[in-house]
This record gives structure tokens, sequence and C-alpha cells, in this order.
């Protein structure tokens, strides 16, 4: 029996173990975006400090202007320096009644599948996701008393609000955090038995605008037809952010974007993604994006203009009949590769502004920002930690886009020169941010038994 064998087997025999450190930090409820929940947020942070310090890490909690940083560094070794990111916050559970247990209180519920999801806020981002990592390093030092390469860790607080205190932080310890690679464990499974490798991911642009008509609100009657309505202009304006074949008509917004290249469109034709199941999963039957692009590149490698939430007059109980002067909405923009966050941010305002009627102004409030990546697809530990993956799952790993954002990718780039690979066992069922969040526990132990591999053949790859 090889060293790699007798790792993975202490994995299989000490997953109950695993599974009861999981349940103890999601009970945790360290809600970043709430301020009721700081004290959580520095136990969470304590927490995975101490967890550190167990595999032989030299940890530490790091005050920022927010919530803290944890940092761990392992000593040094042979083969490739590595940095694995995580966060430990979570999102609000609100709607609290829309949930079927306690957000907080985990649980393991069996499907009639035969898979048990584990249930629970942050079971799956990134909580679960980022304990099959810790979990793979406490197999490996359990085992053979170390670590197989030198491994660097970093957590924070703040992901789910943006990360307002991580550009700082690595502006102030880039010299103690810079590795050959970043890992994270914050994406998806290709599909329920298939690993994916992130290799491209989207930038993204949060805004805020209030349109405001009139001094205060009217009475419908008195006023109706003759006084601007907020509520009905910003109707308006959000109608004519998208043309009716669902592409977005803020003037100059495709500018610099390249098409897909002819290679990687043909590689994602040829994955087995079922695009009618995809909406009807969802409860839908139609595309919304661009006409004349698969769902893939609607997801994956055009740009988008989503309306996050619109608040306007009078949403209590009962009727109030008045005409709002004053109507609020947030939206999002997914960016692709040639597109830069503050023109866009800056093309959206004018956009807006130029569509305003007379007796009406408008006001924004910037959230965050950050450009597009990609992976370079020719490295040596990619390869390896495909092999490994495909050696786990008994399938080909998947080279893959994501929707989403992972905006502090780009800081760690830009700032220490540092290419990120990103491998997750969630799945596109997890319902992260959504009531009744659950993480399958056939991902969380085979996630382990991933990263284990991961490891070793890294350990294997001079850097």
């Amino acid at each position: 029996m090889t060293e790699l064998d007798t790792i993975l087997l202490h994995v299989d025999a000490t997953l109950d173990a695993s599974l009861e450190r999981l349940f103890d930090f999601i009970r945790i409820p360290s809600v970043s975006t709430e301020p009721q929940y700081a004290h959580d947020c520095r136990r969470a942070a304590e927490w995975l400090a101490t967890e550190m310090t167990e595999l032989g890490l030299d940890a530490s909690v790091r005050n920022t202007a927010g919530h803290p940083m944890v940092v761990g560094h392992g000593t040094a070794m042979p083969g490739p320096h590595v940095l694995f990111y995580g966060h430990y916050d979570v999102q609000p559970v609100d709607p609290l009644n829309l949930w079927t247990h306690p957000p907080f209180e985990p649980k393991l519920v069996p499907q009639p599948d035969g898979e048990t999801h584990i249930l629970g806020r942050g079971a799956s981002d990134d909580k679960g996701q980022l304990l099959t990592f810790i979990e793979a390093c406490r197999a490996w030092k359990s085992v053979t008393g170390t670590l197989p390469i030198q491994i660097s860790m970093l957590f924070e607080g703040e992901e789910e609000a943006g990360s307002p205190s991580l550009a700082p932080f690595l502006d102030a310890h880039g010299d103690e955090l810079r590795a050959d690679m970043m890992l994270v464990c914050d994406t998806d499974m290709w599909d329920h038995d298939t690993p994916a490798i992130t290799t491209m991911w989207r930038g993204f642009v949060s805004e805020e605008f209030e349109i405001t008509c009139g001094d205060r609100d009217l009475h419908s009657g008195m006023f109706g037809s003759a006084a601007r309505n907020a509520a009905q202009v910003m109707g308006t304006i959000i109608g004519k952010l998208r043309s009716d074949d669902g592409a977005v008509s803020i003037p100059g917004f495709y500018d610099g974007i390249t098409e897909l290249p002819e290679a990687m469109r043909a590689q994602w034709a040829a994955l087995p993604f079922d695009a009618e199941k995809f909406l009807a999963d969802v409860g839908l039957t139609a595309p919304a994006g661009e006409t004349g692009r698969s769902v893939l590149e609607q997801v994956w490698a055009r740009p988008t203009c989503e309306i996050n939430g619109v608040w306007s007059g009078y949403t209590g109980d009962g009727f109030k009949t008045v005409i709002p002067a004053r109507a609020s909405a947030k939206l999002s923009f997914r960016l692709v590769a040639g597109q830069d966050p503050d023109r866009i941010r800056a093309l959206f305002r004018a956009y807006v502004e130029s569509l305003l009627p007379p007796d009406c102004s408008v006001t924004f409030k910037a959230y965050a920002a950050a450009a597009a990546q990609a992976m370079p697809l020719d490295g040596t530990l990619l390869g390896k930690a495909r092999q490994a993956l495909t050696d786990e799952w008994e399938r080909p790993a998947a080279l893959a886009g994501t929707g989403g954002s992972i905006p502090i990718l780009g800081a760690f780039k830009q700032r220490l020169g540092m290419d990120s690979l990103l491998v997750g066992f969630a799945r596109f069922d997890n319902r992260i941010h959504s009531p009744n969040e659950k993480y399958d526990l056939s991902s969380f132990h085979k996630g382990i038994r991933s990263w284990v591999r991961i490891l070793a053949a890294f350990s294997e790859t001079t850097p």
C-alpha cells in the first residue's frame, strides 16, 4: 500500500470527526454584512486559527478596518509553495421563514437518491468548501507527521461584503503572502459526478442609484398624471437597460470585447451540458440573454446587466395611494475580458442621466468592482491538479468557466502577480445565498480526498 493510499484510508476512517468540525464551524453565525454579528465573525476567525495551529502552521488572527484576517504559514518544504484562500463569512439568512430548519443548526438530511445533504448557512459557501482543504492537510499531518509541500493559508471575513479590507491587507503584507500559486475552493463541480477546474471568471460592477421627483410623496388623486412618479421613471429606465434581443443597451458597453475562440467554443459544446434542464431546474424554459448565443456563452463568456433589487413608495400591508417622490434600485454587471470596470460604471451613469425626464434627478452609490480574469491553460500545476481530480472521480475533470465573479483573484494577480487555481466541489443546486443552503456529504468527503491527491501530485513537482 502506498503512502497516498494510507492517507486516503485515513480520510475515510475519520470522516465523522471531520464532519463534526464542519458542524462546529457552521454553528458560528459569521454574517459579515450585519453589525450585530461582528463578535461571531471574530469567533470564526479564532476558530480557524486554532485549527491551523493544530496542523503545525504558524497561525494568527490579524485585525483590519473591518473583520479580521486569519493567516498561517507552514514550514519550508521541497516543491511549490501554495497559498490557500477561503472566506469564513456567510450571507444573511433572510427570509428566515423560508428555511425548513434553523440556518445555524446544521444537520444531515438523507435524500431519496442516496445522497445526504449537509444543511446550514455556509455549508457550501464557503465553510464546507474551505474545510475540505484543511481536512486534507490534517490527514497528511496525521499519517506522515508533516505537510507534503510548503502551505500558507489566508482566510478573510468580508468576501460576502465585497472584500473591502483585502486590498489594503495585501499591500501591507504582500511579501509575506506571495507564493507560487493561490488555491481556491469556492466554485462548482461540472455536474453531479464530474469535477471541474474553473479557468475563467467574469468581472463585476455593482451600483445603487436613487431617482428623485418632487420634494415629497403626493396624493395620487390630487396630483395623478400631473406629477412625475419616481417609481414609474425608475421602471422606464430599467426597461431600457436591455433590448428585446437580450443585449445590454448602454452605448459603448460592448466596446473592446473579443469573440470566444472557436477552439474554446468547440470544447464547451462537447461538455455534457443540457441547456433545457439547466433552466428547467429553476422553473424556466427559455434563455433570456443575447439571441444567438448558447446558454454557456451567456453565463460564462458574455457580459450582463441584472437588476438585484428595486424599492419605492408604500410597500406595507394594506394600501396607500401615493405618488412616490423617490425610487431606488441596486444592479450589477458581470464583465468579460476587454471591459474596464470603471469605464462601465461611467457609461451606466451617463446613460441613466440621459434618460431622466424634466423635474427628476439621480444620485449614485458605488459598490464593488473587479476585472475579469483567466488562468493560463498550459501550467504544470493545472495539469497535475486535473489528473489528480480525474483519478479521484474516475472521469476526466472539466476545464470550465464561471458566470460568477471572484474579485479577490484580481487583487492577488495585480498586487502579488499570483495566478489562481480554482477547484471546487459545490453543486449547482446547493442554494448558496438562499434559504436552505446545503452541501452534499459526498462533495465534502471526496473533496477532502481530492485535495489529498492534489497535494501529493504537487509534492512531485519542481516549482
